[in-house]
């Protein structure tokens, strides 16, 4: 069998192309990175499917802003990644709870074998895990809907990314990080991603405030649930990309990782549904069954390449009741969260990350020939108390910092982290793009005050104005 590819710090790119064949040193092993590639491709999905999500949940006047930020979040993200994202995440120098800018502007960052797997050259593992910066970037984005204001939100985007996904994923995931020294398991984000992701967008939710008309029961109804439907599709394909590439490497506890991850998405919406069933006597929800899906897979995240296949089942579904019985934590934390971060992504990893320590087993984590990964289930008790030490400081740090960076945002002259209340009547569509809605340009053209559409004080049955429905009678 060919040896594994070694770093060699004196050829810090990983070789000199016109001198020698840097490909050679990976002469048996190129399914790896083919596969890890291939997963990098899928994750990808995630962006549009959040964008598809999110815009689908918010009023139609609004939903083209959603759309605008899955692409803008990508590309500041990829550019924050490239400038010193990367090396202030995986540089092989540094301390535990942040790197170096060793690698700053991805200096010799191309074909050695990476930090993360000997088997992946640098540039590949570095692609795979910009797209997980930007994934969860755009899953925070969510606490600021309908009324944030959009270039303040890409700057705090860049900012975010530097001081607080940034040293969360060094904590977690570099061979010199805390948690990962500590013992806390996390296989492919339910910290970083997850719990950090909802915890800011709570920040985010309680420093810009309540929307205007909070509480009327428009607000509460998604414009377009085939959006929604679409989204969680996009979504849950990315993801098996997401969880199946976290190993590093294709092994078969990557193809198992593939496999939990599916089944926990498919049980949470069981879960979700039934929840829902018994709230509304037998009734039936698609945005409930989507959002059972999506907290099934938060669930499972941590887990995915540590559980056997029932349990990893049995983490879905928990998730998905635990995520479904919480629909009204909103009202209780007296927030406007609407697009539900915290409660999907906050709540489901925490949930997650606790039971991933119950039910962690070394014969999965083993399946890649190199991990010895257990928790309760084998006897391994002390876990649980890893992964709640892991739980509360991502938790505390993630929303805590958040909300400082928001303040400072807030305070800036000119930095205006909300619109004003003319513009958020109006919608972010209107009031912040040019010569582009959503939906027929002929409604909007015979309003002769645009700012009156969302004004009314008369029930509405959707998202859509009162007046468009005047029109179209």
């Amino acid at each position: 069998m060919a040896e594994l590819p070694v770093y060699n710090a004196s050829m810090a790119q990983g070789g000199d192309p016109t001198k020698v064949d840097v490909n050679a040193q990976y002469a048996g092993f190129e399914y790896n990175y083919v596969y890890i590639l291939a997963c990098t491709f899928i994750v990808f999905l995630i962006l549009p499917g959040i964008a598809f999500l999110y815009s689908g949940l918010t009023r139609r006047k609004s939903a083209l802003a959603l759309l605008f930020q899955g692409f803008m979040i990508l590309a500041i993200i990829t550019f924050q990644w490239l400038f010193w994202g990367y090396s202030l995440a995986y540089s092989r120098n540094g301390g535990p709870f942040i790197g170096t800018l060793e690698n700053f502007g991805l200096k010799n960052v191309m074909v050695a074998p990476s930090p993360g797997s000997a088997v992946l050259p640098e540039i590949v593992f570095c692609l795979f895990q910009l797209l997980f910066c930007a994934c969860t970037v755009m899953i925070l984005a969510g606490g600021a809907f309908e009324r944030g204001s959009i270039l303040p939100s890409l700057i705090f985007s860049f900012f975010w990314a530097t001081i607080v996904y940034c040293p969360l994923a060094r904590w977690t995931w570099s061979s010199n990080g805390w948690l990962y020294t500590f013992g806390a398991i996390d296989f492919a984000g339910g910290g970083p991603v997850h719990i950090a992701s909802g915890c800011s967008a709570l920040a985010y939710a309680m420093v810009l405030g309540k929307r205007v008309l909070h509480g009327e029961p428009s607000l509460r109804k998604p414009h377009n649930t085939t959006l929604v439907f679409l989204g969680t599709v996009l979504i849950w394909t990315g993801w098996l990309g997401f969880n199946g590439g976290s190993s590093l490497n294709a092994s078969m506890r990557a193809m198992v990782a593939v496999f939990n991850t599916n089944t926990a998405g498919c049980t949470g919406i069981l879960g979700w549904v039934l929840i829902d069933m018994i709230k509304h006597k037998g009734k039936f929800s698609v945005v409930g069954a989507c959002e059972g899906a999506i907290a099934g897979l938060v669930g499972i995240t941590p887990a995915a390449g540590c559980v056997s296949l029932w349990l990893a089942a049995c983490i879905g579904f928990l998730t998905g009741i635990a995520c479904s019985s919480l629909q009204n934590i909103n009202d209780w934390l007296r927030i406007d969260e609407g697009m539900d971060v915290f409660k999907l992504h906050g709540v489901g990893g925490i949930v997650g990350a606790f039971l991933t320590g119950l039910f962690a087993s070394e014969s999965i984590s083993a399946l890649d020939g190199a991990s010895l990964t257990g928790g309760a289930i084998d006897g391994n008790g002390v876990q649980v108390g890893k992964q709640l030490a892991e739980i509360c400081a991502i938790a505390g740090y993630s929303f805590v910092v958040s909300y400082i960076l928001l303040l400072i945002l807030k305070y800036v002259p000119g930095m205006r982290l909300r619109v004003d209340e003319e513009s958020e009547m109006m919608g972010l569509d209107r009031a912040q793009f040019f010569d582009e809605q959503i939906g027929d340009w002929s409604i909007g053209h015979s309003m002769s005050s645009p700012v009156l559409m969302a004004v009314s004080k008369e029930p509405s049955e959707s998202r859509d104005e009162p007046e468009e429905k005047k029109l179209g009678a």
